[in-house]
């Protein structure tokens, strides 16, 4: 079976990218030294990534860039939703997770859809730093890479805000809830 080449239409793309130099002119300070025509040229260059870019818009997630990556040569997105993306919520941590559940299993695990949609999810560093760009998860929670020997112990960590401090904590892995969803890091 041949894969279908993910591309954006013409009209979608220049409607995804109104959106994302919009949102990269209104919050300056998540890329002070970064100029929009080399991101947006870099974007043009790449229709697969611009699949995914818009991918995280539909489900909420808000993208913009809030880095540059001098060795790699790439600019780096997450989602900078004021919450965790609404279409991304309800999920547990992983497959193996999920797998376990016998009863009320959740639509899908959140590393699961994070891989199908050709995203990252974000580390404990990754999550603290996009929180110095402002204040996100003030009524919700976002599920963080969970090192390997708390996964190994049937656990998974995510972070919020709460009482202007940012926080990380543990849950079951199968867990999931309305509130809790995860964001996500593209390198374009």
């Amino acid at each position: 079976m041949k894969e279908t080449k993910k591309e954006l239409s013409p009209a979608q793309r220049t409607e995804l990218l109104t959106i994302l130099k919009t949102r990269f002119e209104k919050h300056k300070n998540r890329h002070q030294e970064i100029v929009w025509a080399d991101v947006q040229a870099r974007l043009e260059s790449d229709p697969e990534k611009l699949w995914v870019l818009d991918d995280m818009e539909t489900t909420g997630g808000e993208p913009d860039v809030v880095g540059y990556d001098k060795k790699t040569d790439e600019y780096i997105f997450f989602d900078c939703s004021p919450e965790s993306p609404k279409g991304r919520r309800s999920l547990c941590y992983d497959r193996k997770a999920l797998d376990a559940r016998k009863e009320n299993k959740p639509k899908d695990s959140a590393l699961d859809a994070a891989k199908a949609m050709g995203i990252e999810l974000l580390t404990e560093e990754q999550y603290r730093a996009l929180q110095q760009l402002g204040e996100f998860d003030t009524k919700t929670s976002s599920w963080l890479v969970t090192p390997a020997d708390i996964r190994h112990l049937g656990g998974a960590i995510f972070g919020d805000r709460r009482y202007n401090t940012v926080f990380t904590y543990h849950n079951g892995a199968d867990s999931y809830y309305a509130a809790r969803g995860f964001r996500g890091s593209l390198r374009v």
